[in-house]
C-alpha cells in the first residue's frame, strides 16, 4: 500500500511544483493512457504530457519498466521524484528526462544488460521491468551507466516547451 499512497503523492507534488512555477498542472488520475500529469502555460496553447515514476531518495534504482524504452515525442517528460519517508530527514529530488533521452538510455542499457551475462555466466532472461540508477549511484559495468545527475532540477527543460 505505501508504494500506491508514495506514487500518488508524487504526482501531486510534480504538479504543485509546476503550478508553482506558473503553470496549470492536472494530475489524470489514470484516465489519460502514458500521462500522469497534462501541462500547459497559462493560456492553454503550449502542453508537455509528463509520466510520473516514485522512488525513496536513499535507494539505488527507480523502476521505470518497459514503456521508457518508447520515445513519445519532445513534448514528454519523464520525472523521477524521490520522495523521502516522514521520517527521513532527506530533502525531494526530482529528475527532468525528456522521452527522448529515457528511451534511448533505457534501451541501450536493457540491450547491454541482456548481452551481459549473469554472475553464474548464465544468460538473463528478459522482463518488463527496467531499472534506472539514481546518483550517486555508480554501477560496476560501464556498458550498464547512465548518469542522470545534469537532470537533476532541470525544470528549465518543460519551461522551454512552455513559453
Amino acid at each position: 500500500m505505501d508504494k500506491n499512497y508514495r506514487g500518488n503523492a508524487s504526482q501531486f507534488f510534480i504538479a504543485g511544483e509546476l503550478c508553482r512555477r506558473g503553470y496549470s498542472a492536472v494530475v489524470t488520475l489514470g484516465n489519460t493512457p502514458n500521462t500522469d500529469i497534462l501541462c500547459s502555460n497559462l493560456e492553454g496553447t503550449k502542453f508537455v504530457h509528463i509520466q510520473v515514476k516514485t522512488f525513496v531518495p536513499s535507494n539505488k534504482t527507480c523502476s521505470v519498466g518497459i514503456k521508457a524504452e518508447k520515445n513519445y515525442g519532445d513534448n514528454f517528460f519523464w520525472i523521477l521524484g524521490g520522495i523521502p519517508r516522514p521520517e527521513d530527514e532527506s530533502i525531494f529530488i526530482y529528475y527532468i528526462i525528456p522521452s527522448p533521452i529515457m528511451s534511448k538510455n533505457v534501451s541501450r542499457i536493457n540491450k547491454n544488460w541482456l548481452d551481459t551475462p549473469a554472475r553464474d555466466g548464465s544468460k538473463h532472461n528478459p522482463t518488463t521491468m527496467r531499472a534506472v540508477d539514481i546518483p550517486p549511484h555508480k554501477i560496476r559495468q560501464e556498458n550498464l551507466r547512465w548518469d542522470l545527475s545534469e537532470y537533476e532540477n532541470r525544470w528549465d527543460l518543460i519551461d522551454a516547451k512552455l513559453k
